[in-house]
């Protein structure tokens, strides 16, 4: 009987990752596309490349503000689809159709930045989302192993958009926008008629600790879970756990923002390569990272995840220091391979231990916002710190210059593990 019911369970978790799996494949599509064609688009209207830049960061800004209210309005949502399930049938469809939009709206420059704005707007809404469903499903132990098959989900994404920029984009510039537009609205269709997040163990948990005059969620009764409560909940709280990891978030973050912004033209300055031989040092790093995930995730699951996060954030910043070391194209290769196999680690479990350190599954669509907050953050803050530090010791040192912010998040890791084991919390990390 209990090996029945352990099979039972192992199969409805493999069918709920691969759900979230494929709504997120479905959504990073659009924005992998949205990322390297649009700018383009722009281009034929604005000559400055800072302004282009700007707008082209218009939805990482409106993803600070807009992600964690959504996750924590779909916190509160009862229906009898659930509280996550509603949103993306709406949202999902509606972002497909504005996608398809953009290319036709190209010839006026305020109806393009319109349909752009109105896009990003609705698709930051439903991705904390479609994210939270996760783990609203899966059980606090075997999230990481659910999470490293949504993010290779994602990563895959980065090959379709290239495929699609390859093998579409010159002869059919409209028409490739229309194909991931297509993946989104199949996978919400999917989504509609296989899941219903009602029957969720976490939204069942939610229901039952509303009904209890006092919950028993955290000291002093049920948390409060608005949006500014919970964060109030975090800065005020003694055990700074959850603080010191959004801090470690926004840290690696900007170390990964600064590697991925700023690698081509260090291999033009540093290596002497060409633009599009520097804009190649990263697809082998991209394939470490698809085969390093899964097992990152199974070994975070038997060693701890906050344990794992820290070996594989040294290891990302080993291969900072290899690449500087070995200061040749293939040296920078191996470097970022090595990099990216240890950056897997962190990339998959940071967010499975915020939410398990969130104080009730009332909020974990709340949490899923906050995280993008820390990583958003990062992107926005590393590319010019390290910039300003390259300013000052040279491209070839840009790696090294990673690595050191690298390490200094490995710390902050490490403070939420000393803190762990001082407050012992019991939590699954």
């Amino acid at each position: 009987m209990t090996t029945t019911t352990a099979s039972a369970r192992r199969l409805r978790t493999g069918r709920v990752t691969f759900f979230v799996a494929l709504a997120v494949f479905a959504q990073e599509s659009t924005w992998n596309l949205y990322d390297s064609q649009v700018p383009p688009l722009l281009r034929e209207h604005i000559a400055s490349a800072a302004l282009v830049g700007l707008l082209m960061g218009m939805d990482n800004l409106l993803g600070i503000f807009v992600q964690p209210w959504m996750g924590n309005r779909s916190d509160h949502t009862r229906t009898s689809w659930g509280r996550r399930i509603p949103y993306l049938v709406v949202g999902m469809p509606l972002a497909a159709l504005l996608f398809v939009a953009i290319p036709h709206t190209a010839a006026s420059l305020p109806l393009l930045v319109l349909v752009m704005f109105s896009y990003a707007l609705i698709a930051n809404s439903f991705k904390p989302i479609a994210e939270s469903l996760l783990p609203d499903f899966i059980p606090p132990e075997r999230r990481s192993r659910a999470n490293a098959a949504v993010k290779i989900a994602s990563s895959l994404t980065v090959m379709v958009a290239a495929l699609i920029s390859i093998f579409l984009i010159d002869d059919f510039p409209k028409l490739s926008f229309v194909v991931p537009a297509i993946l989104m609205v199949a996978s919400v269709t999917v989504l509609a008629v296989k899941l219903r997040d009602n029957r969720s163990s976490a939204y069942q948990a939610a229901v039952e600790e509303e009904r209890e005059p006092h919950g028993a969620a955290g000291p002093g009764g049920r948390p409060r879970s608005r949006v500014r409560d919970i964060v109030l909940d975090i800065v005020r709280d003694r055990d700074r756990s959850r603080l010191w990891l959004i801090f470690s978030i926004l840290l690696f973050g900007g170390a990964w923002a600064a590697l991925r912004a700023l690698i081509t033209p260090y291999g033009m300055e540093a290596l002497d390569m060409s633009r599009g031989e520097a804009g190649g040092l990263t697809l082998p790093s991209g394939i470490a990272f698809l085969v390093a995930a899964y097992p990152v995730a199974r070994l975070a699951e038997r060693f701890g995840r906050l344990r794992m996060m820290m070996a594989g954030m040294t290891v990302f910043a080993a291969g900072m220091v290899l690449g500087t070391v070995l200061q040749t194209p293939t040296g920078a290769v191996v470097g970022l391979c090595v990099a990216a196999a240890g950056a897997s680690s962190f990339l998959v479990n940071a967010v499975v231990v915020l939410w398990n350190l969130a104080p009730s599954d009332r909020v974990v669509g709340t949490y899923t916002g906050l995280y993008t907050v820390g990583w958003v953050s990062g992107g926005f803050l590393g590319p010019a710190l390290v910039g300003g530090m390259v300013d000052l010791t040279g491209w070839p040192l840009l790696l090294l210059n990673v690595a050191i912010v690298a390490l200094v998040s490995v710390l902050a890791v490490a403070r939420v593990s000393a803190l762990q084991r001082r407050f012992s919390t019991g939590r699954v990390l």
